[in-house]
């Protein structure tokens, strides 16, 4: 039974979510909250993971949460789940790309996608924001200022500006999850 669920409802975000991997993480803590998988502390850290390993974050979430509810089984049943649909998907658009493309309301759909995928970006990256520093989980919530966090993304913001400014260019995104790391354990200890 927690096989199908995890396979359905994860083939449900891969089928309805545009944007990449980003834009599929608020629909993804929608749906393991609603189930029930990981408690909110829990799927932010599993964000955190996700983000700091190598592959999309979409399918490392769905990997984690497939593996928390059953075991490798479960990891791989809800990965296959959230990537047959995009699967499908470009093997047929990479079978009519030539004239996919030129029509019209192709291309008005594809402009109406955009600023909606980063709409939703945007409320996610404002919502692991607001739950991370300031202890924010759904609106009208209390604020619990975690110290710790706001200084740490204090001195990761101020690194990438100094970064930024002296070398010209943005600083490496795997550089800053190293220094959040190293942070982190000096803020919490090992």
């Amino acid at each position: 039974m927690i096989f199908l669920r995890l396979f359905l409802t994860f083939l449900e975000v891969g089928a309805v979510s545009f944007g990449g991997g980003y834009a599929m993480i608020s629909l993804i803590r929608e749906k393991v909250l609603a189930n029930g998988w990981l408690g909110e502390d829990a799927l932010l850290n599993m964000i955190a993971v996700a983000e700091s390993t190598p592959g999309p974050i979409a399918v490392n979430m769905a990997t984690f949460v497939g593996a928390e509810q059953g075991g490798v089984q479960g990891a791989v049943i809800a990965t296959l789940g959230i990537v047959l649909p995009s699967f499908v998907i470009i093997l047929i658009i990479a079978a009519l790309i030539r004239n996919f493309l030129k029509y019209k309301p192709v291309k008005a759909a594809l402009s109406g996608i955009r600023p909606c995928a980063v709409g939703i970006i945007l409320a996610t990256g404002i919502t692991l924001m607001l739950g991370t520093l300031f202890g924010i989980r759904h609106i009208g919530g209390g604020v619990s200022l975690d110290i710790r966090s706001i200084v740490i993304f204090a001195l990761i913001v101020l690194a990438a500006v100094i970064y930024k400014k002296t070398k010209k260019k943005a600083p490496s995104p795997i550089l800053m999850i190293l220094l959040s790391a190293v942070l982190g354990i000096v803020a919490w200890g090992i």
